[in-house]
């Protein structure tokens, strides 16, 4: 029955959504030939990925280093029977989300500014970006790690502290405060959504020109309300597509974490405080992994797809003249599905 719910939602949002695919098709080939004439970006997207999976590894040792500080198990009797309670230090918690969610949000969102820096580049300079490891990359990528640095920290712990209390409040869920940790769950998980959603135009602006964190969002934004585009980039549909690649991943990832018991690995399990839950343990960090380590994956593409319509909107002349092809598609899909705003 949920198979059917869910091909029948499926459906209705494909039937929605099918007039403006042509667009987002013509703006992801748009993304995908910028990133091939500039095929060095995928390498150093494979290097943070690894970079990023070697930070999982270390921070999953680090937190069964601490973990009896971290989850203390005591004993207490409750109706005559004798059980173990865990009670969770939520500090160490909250110390622990945090380095790990804020480490991943760089990662990723230096990412983003080398890969919007390249595409950049290409769109009004093809000459310095059209090979493996050329200039417009290498610059986009130094910037990032330089001078932007301290914007790319600024707007990923933002976003990390959201998500570390977020996961503090999943984690603290029991049948006694289950509704108000639902309602805080919902509640940081919308202010989690609308900054993660800030952030991916902001870090355009900051990849392309350098900017601040606060100014870059600022000009992004102000730049598509003068040109009346608030729907166009609310219309995310290729991101939901990169979403939901990310998310399968995580589920493969929790099903692996799934198969492990308390005697997996030699029995190397058996000294933990709660061996019955190993299982759901491994889950849920292979989830989080598998889902951090794609999304970071997929930023290089949907990172070029989110610089192409920023520079669509501020350069179609200069796109006009340095690839007239892909500028004659991407107008005329424009001018057919949103022919009240200009281009």
């Amino acid at each position: 029955m949920c198979q059917v719910i869910f091909f029948a939602i499926f459906v209705c949002y494909a039937r929605a959504v099918w007039s403006r695919i042509p667009f987002a098709s013509v703006n992801l080939l748009t993304a995908c030939t910028a990133v091939k004439k500039n095929i060095g970006v995928v390498l150093v997207a494979y290097f943070f990925v690894a970079l990023a999976f070697g930070w999982t590894v270390l921070w999953s040792i680090s937190l069964m280093g601490v973990w009896e500080k971290v989850i203390e198990t005591e004993t207490v009797e409750v109706g005559g029977q004798v059980i173990q309670q865990n009670n969770a230090n939520y500090g160490y918690l909250f110390l622990l989300f945090l380095s790990y969610f804020f480490t991943h949000q760089v990662i990723q969102n230096t990412m983003h500014c080398t890969v919007a820096g390249t595409v950049g580049t290409w769109w009004f300079s093809p000459d310095d970006a059209t090979s493996c490891c050329s200039s417009g990359m290498m610059g986009s990528l130094f910037r990032a790690l330089t001078t932007s640095f301290g914007s790319i920290c600024f707007g990923s712990l933002l976003v990390a502290i959201l998500q570390s209390l977020k996961s503090l409040a999943q984690s603290a869920r029991n049948n006694d405060n289950g509704m108000l940790i639902c309602i805080a769950e919902c509640i940081l998980g919308c202010l989690e959504s609308i900054l993660e959603y800030f952030n991916k135009w902001a870090f355009v602006y900051v990849g392309l020109y350098g900017y601040s964190y606060l100014e870059a969002g600022k000009n992004v934004f102000t730049l598509f309300k003068n040109r009346g585009w608030e729907a166009i980039i609310a219309d995310d549909l290729i991101g939901n597509v990169f979403f939901f690649l990310s998310l399968c991943v995580g589920l493969i990832c929790a099903a692996i974490g799934l198969a492990f018991d308390e005697n997996s690995l030699d029995g190397r399990f058996h000294d933990s405080p709660n061996p019955e839950s190993i299982g759901a343990t491994c889950a849920g960090l292979g989830f989080v992994a598998g889902l951090v380590l794609a999304s970071i994956l997929m930023s290089t593409i949907a990172s070029a797809v989110n610089a192409v319509i920023v520079c669509f909107a501020e350069g179609p002349a200069e796109f006009e003249a340095n690839h007239p092809e892909l500028s004659r598609k991407m107008r005329d899909t424009w001018l057919e599905f949103f022919p009240d705003c200009g281009c």
